[in-house]
C-alpha cells in the first residue's frame, strides 16, 4: 500500500487513466479498479512522479484499448491517496479529485496516455443569478427525493449541508442517474451558474420521469388485485414502454407506409398489406405479434413488385457471350437466341398495338436433361448474362417439403417465404433467370410433395398468380426465365415434366472435350496453380491421351482435376529444377499421373468365327464392344453370360429363333440346334449390360457360329432385331460411331431409320468410314459376314459341308458413304 501527502497544483503534462461509464468530479474521493495495461502504465508513471493522474472518461464505454480520439476533452486531475496491486495483475487505487482540466494534445506513450492539460477553472458568473439557481437546484433535487427517488441517508445530508453552490452542481450530477454524457457536459462547463442551470433541467427531466412513472403504477394497480403480481410486473414494463416508445413506433409505422406506397402493388396485396398496417398500429411495438407482422412488412416492402431489368436484345451480342463461355450445346444456345428473336418481334408489335404489353415478358421454362458434368447449371449463369438479367439459383436436391417452394404460414412462429420469393428478392428483379437445379431429386414426406408445388410455379397459365404460403397474396413469376436442371428425365413426375421444355444434353465427344480442355480448362487451371500462359506447354496429344485413358465420364470435371495435376507437378519442377518452360508431352504422363486407368476396346485382328463387333452407349460415352457365340455338343440350350439384362437377353433368344427359323438357307442342319448347346458370352463380365442395339452383333456372331462362317473383324454394327429379320433404329448412334472411329473400325453398318442421326456427327469425323444401313439382317449379313450372304448361300448348296474360312469371298454390295 502507497500513500502520501495530496498535491494541489496541476502539473502541465499528466498520465491519463480512461474511466468507462463514469465522471469524477473535484473535491470527490473515489475507488477506481484499473486491470487495461494502459490504465495501469499511466498509475505506475502518475506513482513514479508526482503522485497526479488525469481522470478521463471515455466516449464508448465498449472500447477496450481507447486512443486519444476515444477519449472526451475535459476530465478531473486527482491525487493518488493509497494504490494496492492485487495478485492477478489488476490495480486498486483511491483518488482526490481536486482540479477540472482541459486536454490540450493526447499521445500514446510507451504503452500508456499522455496528454498536455491546462486547468479550467470556476467562474461563478452573477451573484444573484447564482443564488437562485442554487436554491432551485436544492428545492428540486428534495421534490426527487420526495417523489420516491431513493439515495443512501448520509449522501442526501452531504449534499443538503453544502454551502457552495459549484459543489452542490457537481455533486448533484455524481449521484443522479443522469446519462454519460450529461454529466460530461456538467464536467466541462467552467461557468457555475450554467452548471447549476443544466443540473435543474436535468432535475425536472428525471421530475418528470418519476411521477410518470408512479402515474403508471397507479393505473396498473388498479387494473389488477392482489393475486396477479407476475401479470402486474409485465403490465408495468408495458407502460413504461408506452410512456416511452409511443413516438418512435408512430414514425415507424409512417416509414412502412412510405415504402408501401413507393410500390406498384396489386389490388389485392395492397388490400393485405393496408390491414397488415391497421393492425401494427394497434399493437405494442415490443410485443412477440408486433415482430411478425414487422417481418412480414418488411418483406413485402422488399420484393421486386415492379422492378425488372431490361433484356438486352442483341442477337450477335448474346451469340457472342454464348460461345464464349461454352464449347459446343449447339442446342441450347439456338433455343436462346430463338427466344431473343420472338421477344424483339414480340416487343415490335406490342409498340404498335398490335398485342397486349404483358404478352411480351412471357419466359419459356427450359429442362436440361443429362449426365454430370456436361455444363447444364453453368449454361444457365451464361444464359443470364447474355440477356443481360440477374442470376439466381436454388438447389432442391433432397427437398422434402412443400414449404420449401411455397413458404410457410404466418401462423407458425419463424415462419418464411419458400426459396421461389426469396430467390426473388435476392436478385432484386421479377424477370430474372432462375435456376433449379436438380429437380429429378425432389424428395416426398408427410410434410407434402414439393414437386406437386411446382406445378404452378412452372405452368405458364398459373404462374402469373402464384401464391405464397408466407405472402398471402399472388406475385406475377411469368416474367422469371425458369431453367431446369436434372440427371434422369424419369425421375421427374409426368405432370411436371409436361409443363416443361425439355432440352438433351448428350456427353460430349473425345473432339468436344480435346476443345474444350485448350479453350477453358487449360487456361482456368494455368491461373489457378500460378503459372503464366505459355510456362507448361500440354500437347495435344498428351490431353487426347488424359481423355481416352485416364478419365471415364460423360463431362469434362475429372478431365480438369487430371490436368490441374499435371500442372501442380510442372509448377513444382520448375520451382525445384530452376526450369523456366515445361512441355508435358503424352510420354510424360505415366511419370505424372501413373499408368493409364482405361483401355478402349480396338478392333479384333483377324477375322473369326462367332466374334462379332457390336457397338454400345453409356452416359461416359460410346466405345465398341464383341459379342462371342460358340457351339458345343448339348441338348439345344441357349447360355447367355456378361451379365446381361432382360432386354439383351430376349435379343439373343430373338436371334436364334431368327437362325432356327433361316437354318435350312443358311445352310445350317436343324440337329445341330437340337444336338448342341449355344454359349453367347459379352465381355466384360463384371459390367452389366441392358438394351436391345445389339440385337444385330448377336445374330451376326450366333449365325457365325452355327454356320462356321467368319465375321468381318472391320466392321462394326448395332440395330434392334425382330422374329421376321427387321433391323429396328436405335439410340446413342453419334457416341457409338465416333467410339467405333476410336477404336480403328472403317465400316459402320447402322440401321436404315437412324440414316437422319448421322447429320449430328461433324463432317470431318466422317472421313475414312464407310456406312451401310440395313431394313433386314439379310442386309446386315452381307456386309458383317466374310463373303456376306453369299458364303450362307454357297453352303446352302454344298449341303452339310464346311465351307473353310476366307473361302467362297463375295463382293460387298456397294457401301453408302456419309
Amino acid at each position: 500500500m502507497n500513500e502520501n501527502i495530496p498535491s494541489t497544483e496541476l502539473p502541465s503534462v499528466l498520465p491519463v487513466c480512461p474511466v468507462r461509464g463514469s465522471v469524477i468530479y473535484p473535491g470527490m474521493v473515489m475507488p477506481i479498479d484499473a486491470s487495461r495495461d494502459v490504465s495501469i502504465k499511466a498509475i505506475d508513471q502518475a506513482l513514479s512522479r508526482d503522485r497526479v493522474i488525469l481522470i478521463v472518461s471515455q466516449k464508448d464505454k465498449e472500447q477496450d484499448e481507447p486512443g486519444p480520439k476515444d477519449l472526451f476533452t475535459v476530465g478531473t486531475a486527482c491525487n493518488v491517496l493509497r494504490m494496492r496491486k492485487n495478485p492477478d495483475g489488476s490495480v486498486q487505487m483511491l483518488v482526490q479529485a481536486f482540479a477540472r482540466a482541459k486536454l490540450q494534445a493526447v499521445e500514446l506513450k510507451g504503452g500508456y496516455l499522455e496528454a498536455v492539460v491546462e486547468p479550467l477553472t470556476d467562474m461563478p458568473g452573477k451573484d444573484l443569478e447564482s443564488k437562485a439557481l442554487f436554491r432551485e437546484v436544492r428545492e428540486r433535487f428534495q421534490s426527487v427525493l420526495k417523489e420516491g427517488k431513493f439515495l443512501p441517508p448520509e449522501v442526501v445530508q452531504l449534499v443538503m449541508n453544502l454551502e457552495d453552490p459549484s459543489q452542490l452542481a457537481d455533486q448533484v450530477a455524481f449521484h443522479m442517474d443522469f446519462r454519460l454524457e450529461d454529466k460530461q457536459k456538467i464536467l466541462e462547463q467552467p461557468l457555475v451558474s450554467e452548471r447549476l442551470r443544466r443540473v435543474l433541467v436535468l432535475l425536472d427531466a428525471e421530475l418528470e420521469l418519476v411521477e410518470t412513472q408512479k402515474r403508471i403504477q397507479q393505473q396498473v394497480r388498479e387494473e389488477i388485485d392482489k393475486n396477479q403480481r407476475e401479470f402486474f410486473l409485465r403490465e408495468q414494463m408495458k407502460a413504461i414502454q408506452r410512456e416511452l416508445h409511443g413516438e418512435e413506433e408512430e414514425n415507424e409505422l409512417e416509414e412502412y407506409r412510405k415504402k408501401i406506397d413507393a410500390l406498384n402493388l396489386p389490388e389485392a396485396a395492397k388490400q393485405e398489406v393496408e390491414r397488415e398496417l391497421g393492425r401494427f398500429a394497434r399493437m405494442h411495438p415490443d410485443s412477440a405479434e408486433a415482430s411478425v407482422v414487422r417481418t412480414y412488412l418488411d418483406w413485402i416492402a422488399n420484393l421486386p413488385w415492379d422492378k425488372r431489368t431490361d433484356d438486352q436484345i442483341d442477337l450477335k451480342h448474346a451469340q457472342d457471350v454464348l460461345e464464349e463461355d461454352h464449347y459446343g450445346l449447339e442446342k441450347v444456345k439456338d433455343r436462346v437466341i430463338e427466344y431473343l428473336a420472338v421477344r424483339k418481334l414480340k416487343s415490335e408489335r406490342a409498340k404498335k398495338g398490335e398485342i397486349p404489353a404483358e404478352e411480351v415478358a412471357k419466359g419459356p421454362i427450359l429442362l436440361f436433361v443429362g449426365p454430370p458434368g456436361v455444363g447444364k447449371t453453368s449454361i444457365a449463369r451464361s444464359i443470364a448474362k447474355a440477356l443481360g438479367r440477374k442470376y439466381v439459383r436454388i438447389s432442391l436436391g433432397g427437398a422434402r417439403d412443400e414449404s420449401d417452394i411455397r413458404g410457410h404460414r404466418r401462423t407458425y412462429i419463424g415462419a418464411l417465404p419458400g426459396r421461389v420469393i426469396q430467390g426473388l428478392r435476392q436478385a432484386g428483379s421479377k424477370n430474372p433467370v432462375f435456376l433449379l437445379d436438380e429437380v429429378d431429386k425432389l424428395g416426398a414426406s408427410y410434410q407434402g410433395d414439393p414437386a406437386a408445388a411446382l406445378l404452378e410455379v412452372l405452368d405458364p397459365a398459373q404462374n402469373k398468380e402464384f401464391t405464397d404460403h408466407y405472402l398471402g397474396v399472388p406475385f406475377d413469376l411469368s416474367e422469371v426465365l425458369f431453367v431446369c436442371t436434372a440427371n434422369f428425365g424419369a425421375s421427374i413426375p409426368g405432370p411436371l415434366m409436361d409443363r416443361m421444355e425439355l432440352i438433351e444434353f448428350t456427353s460430349y465427344i473425345e473432339q468436344e472435350k480435346l476443345e474444350i480442355a485448350k479453350r477453358f480448362l487449360l487456361p482456368r487451371q494455368l491461373r489457378e496453380n500460378g503459372l503464366k500462359e505459355k510456362q507448361v506447354v500440354l500437347t495435344d496429344a498428351a490431353l487426347a491421351r488424359i481423355i481416352t485413358q485416364y478419365t471415364r465420364e460423360a463431362g469434362v470435371r475429372n478431365l480438369e482435376r487430371e490436368i490441374g495435376t499435371l500442372l501442380r507437378k510442372a509448377a513444382r519442377r520448375i520451382l525445384e529444377e530452376g526450369k523456366k518452360r515445361v512441355r508435358l508431352t503424352d510420354k510424360d504422363l505415366e511419370a505424372h499421373l501413373g499408368p493409364a486407368r482405361y483401355q478402349p476396346e480396338s478392333e479384333a485382328r483377324a477375322p473369326q468365327v462367332g466374334v462379332a463387333t457390336g457397338m454400345y452407349y453409356s452416359p461416359v460415352g460410346g466405345d465398341i464392344m464383341f459379342v462371342e457365340a460358340t457351339v458345343l455338343p448339348g441338348k439345344g440350350n441357349l447360355i447367355l453370360t456378361g451379365q446381361l439384362g432382360d432386354v439383351m437377353k430376349e435379343s439373343a433368344r430373338a436371334a436364334l429363333t431368327y437362325a432356327k427359323k433361316n437354318a435350312e438357307r443358311f445352310g445350317i442342319s436343324l440337329e445341330r440346334f437340337d444336338n448342341s448347346d449355344v454359349h453367347v458370352h459379352v465381355p466384360a463380365g463384371a459390367v452389366p449390360k441392358e438394351g436391345p442395339s445389339a440385337g444385330v452383333a448377336i445374330t451376326t456372331a450366333l449365325v457365325s457360329a452355327l454356320a462356321e462362317v467368319p465375321v468381318r473383324h472391320d466392321v462394326s454394327m448395332t440395330g434392334e432385331i425382330t422374329l421376321t429379320g427387321r433391323v429396328l433404329p436405335v439410340g446413342g448412334v453419334k457416341e457409338k460411331v465416333l467410339g467405333a472411329r476410336r477404336a480403328g473400325i472403317r465400316v459402320v453398318v447402322l440401321p436404315k431409320q437412324n440414316q437422319a442421326d448421322l447429320s449430328d456427327i461433324p463432317a470431318y469425323l466422317r472421313q475414312n468410314l464407310s456406312f451401310h444401313f440395313a431394313e433386314n439382317l439379310d442386309q446386315a449379313l452381307t456386309q458383317t459376314l466374310v463373303g456376306g450372304l453369299r458364303a450362307l448361300e454357297v453352303r446352302h448348296r454344298l449341303g452339310d459341308a464346311k465351307v473353310k474360312p476366307g473361302k467362297h469371298r463375295a463382293k460387298a454390295q456397294p457401301a453408302a458413304r456419309a
